[in-house]
């Protein structure tokens, strides 16, 4: 086997891999994935809002989905770990499933996405960007987007600072597409320069006081200026 068709067959592996555990913890909370090669085999790192729902009593549940997944996907020795989202407000997957709840219980698109942002941003994220793609309001197919701070769309700063999601919400008119972009609050711009030894102002220093002149007043009909 050529070395393209290995990095397609292992990138298509990862996407259903990922696919298979969105389903499986999604009583859970799936926050996120991430998969390494180890010597030791494969370890996979989930990412949950509530994991103890995943894990199970005495771990049975997590015992049950390690086998599961080393025998649909023949991946070598896979080793899962469990890891808590402490503000799943910034976690731009657990955001992106909230939203697609909201609007599979009826919310309105619009208020569902401006309430979104808005907890996001309560929470500190320096930006986030909400799309919702499909039939929102009639049978044609319309996009709608809800942004506010900064978002950024290309450079080293979207790998770097920028956590994206994807959920989709089933309607009775059909898919409705749930994308949230958010920016950590510990995002460094490149163009934010701080001078090492100068302290950053938040306000300019106030103008010195001027003793105003006295303005003489001005003459009167009968006076003559002298």
């Amino acid at each position: 086997m050529s070395a393209e068709r290995k990095v397609i067959q292992e990138a298509v592996r990862r996407i259903l891999l990922k696919d298979y555990l969105v389903a499986e913890s999604a009583r859970a909370g799936f926050g996120g994935l991430d998969i390494q090669r180890t010597p030791m085999g494969t370890r996979v790192t989930l990412i949950c809002e509530r994991p103890g729902i995943l894990i199970g009593r005495r771990g049975e549940l997590i015992k049950r989905l390690t086998e599961d997944i080393r025998t649909r996907f023949q991946l070598d020795n896979p080793q899962i770990e469990v890891q808590e989202e402490r503000n799943p407000n910034l976690n731009a997957q657990l955001m992106a499933e909230k939203l697609a709840s909201t609007l599979e219980r009826g919310w309105h698109f619009r208020r569902a996405g401006h309430s979104t942002v808005r907890r996001i941003m309560e929470s500190g994220a320096r930006g986030c960007q909400v799309i919702l793609s499909g039939k929102l309001t009639g049978e044609r197919h319309r996009t709608e987007r809800f942004k506010a701070g900064t978002v950024k769309y290309c450079g080293d700063a979207v790998r770097l600072f920028m956590d994206k999601g994807f959920y989709q919400a089933r309607l009775k008119p059909g898919v409705i597409g749930v994308n949230v972009w958010i920016m950590r609050p510990s995002a460094k711009l490149p163009d934010e320069i701080r001078i090492k030894g100068v302290e950053p102002t938040s306000a300019p220093p106030p103008l010195p006081e001027v003793e105003e002149m006295p303005v003489p007043a001005a003459p009167g009909p009968e006076e003559s200026p002298p």
